[in-house]
């Protein structure tokens, strides 16, 4: 099929991938692919660690995508020549003091109630997985399948794979009639296509006709930093009950985030929001004292009010959505991709992501027979 994707983050490069290998006719419009969300992400692939009490179907889905990255990663390295830096060394949960392991003995209990491994280690055996730590942690757990991946080089690498099916302009849908038709880009051309993916992360609501508001801006802020002295594995922590990570990457780099702020207006960072991410994760490895800033990035997640992504047919005949990952776009885009070749194939849509069609806030139809 001819196949046009609106948005070249790492959830529309992933699905116009998994298209291009199954043989349809991609072309992906984007005029700064990779440069919204995907651009400051950690590329923590941690169900696991995101998990939280109420979101068991938004678990399962985490899970059932994250068992998926190894062989993405590895496809994509030997494809495009660019490593993605997949690391599969695990994730330390940590807490500060008594009131943060707590916090982290919640998500304990949460993962052993779905039968999740998560081993629980005191002070000393943490310092003994991980020396930078602060040695008056109080304690936490390490999750051996939460790992994580660099997205900048994995939309890189989607993007190499890619080559000349992505053409660096703004796309809008083509609707016809109630019938979406193909796209028009900025210059005013059209490009008929079979179906259309709109995948605009934070915009998502622009790209589908009708009233309906759905996904969300919400704000969140990452420091990427180099240190001669990384973890070696990824620390999930909280601090005076403030969530904040570090993320190791190649060459010394660190990514540390996140603040997560409901805001209107351009996605700035915040002299507040910077700090207390600096100053939580000194308290926390304090050898990152004397690490370099690289750079520091500000951007709009896509929220939706259940916190679950938006995979399926919109109302708009042959309009299909990828976007509302919130937190967990890299984490999810390899599941992403499958459910939406399922959907323009007429296939079997994996049974993690059924959940997820957008017809569950009532604005979209669920049977994308009828709307191809």
């Amino acid at each position: 099929m001819r196949v046009a994707v609106i948005g070249a983050g790492v959830i529309g490069l992933a699905c116009a991938h998994e298209l291009v290998l199954s043989g349809h006719a991609v072309t992906v419009f984007d005029a700064h692919p990779a440069q919204g969300a995907t651009h400051a992400a950690a590329g923590m692939l941690s169900p696991a660690g995101e998990a939280w009490y109420g979101e068991d179907e938004l678990l399962r889905l985490g899970l059932a995508s994250a068992a998926l990255w190894p062989d993405i990663a590895t496809g994509l390295t030997a494809r495009s020549g660019i490593d993605v830096d997949y690391r599969n060394t695990g994730t330390l949960l940590v807490g500060k003091d008594r009131d943060d392991l707590a916090v982290v003995q919640r998500t304990i209990d949460l993962l052993t109630a779905h039968g999740i491994e998560a081993e629980q280690l005191g002070r000393e055996e943490l310092l003994a997985h991980e020396p930078t730590l602060n040695s008056r942690i109080a304690g936490g757990a390490i999750l051996h399948h939460d790992h994580n991946v660099n997205p900048r080089k994995a939309a890189e690498s989607l993007m190499a794979a890619l080559g000349e099916r992505l053409i660096r302009v703004n796309a809008r849908p083509d609707v016809v009639n109630g019938v979406c038709r193909g796209v028009i880009t900025d210059d005013g051309k059209v490009h008929r296509s079979d179906v259309v993916i709109a995948a605009t992360g934070h915009r998502l609501d622009d790209m589908i006709p009708g009233p309906q508001r759905v996904v969300r801006p919400v704000r969140g802020e990452t420091i990427r930093a180099r240190t001669d002295d990384p973890p070696r594995r990824t620390i999930r922590a909280s601090v005076q009950g403030r969530p904040v990570y570090v993320v190791p990457r190649a060459g010394g780099e660190v990514v540390i985030g996140a603040t997560s702020e409901e805001h209107a207006g351009d996605p700035m960072p915040t002299v507040g929001g910077v700090l207390r991410l600096l100053d939580d994760a000194r308290t926390l490895l304090p050898t990152l004292d004397t690490a370099e800033i690289l750079d520091i990035t500000c951007r709009f997640r896509p929220g939706t009010p259940d916190n679950g992504p938006v995979i399926g047919p919109s109302l708009t005949p042959g309009l299909l959505v990828a976007g509302g990952h919130y937190r967990g776009g890299v984490l999810l885009a390899p599941i992403t991709a499958l459910a939406i070749r399922a959907y323009v194939e007429h296939g079997d849509v994996p049974e993690a992501a059924r959940p997820f069609q957008p017809n569950r806030f009532g604005t979209f139809n669920a049977d994308i027979r009828s709307n191809l």
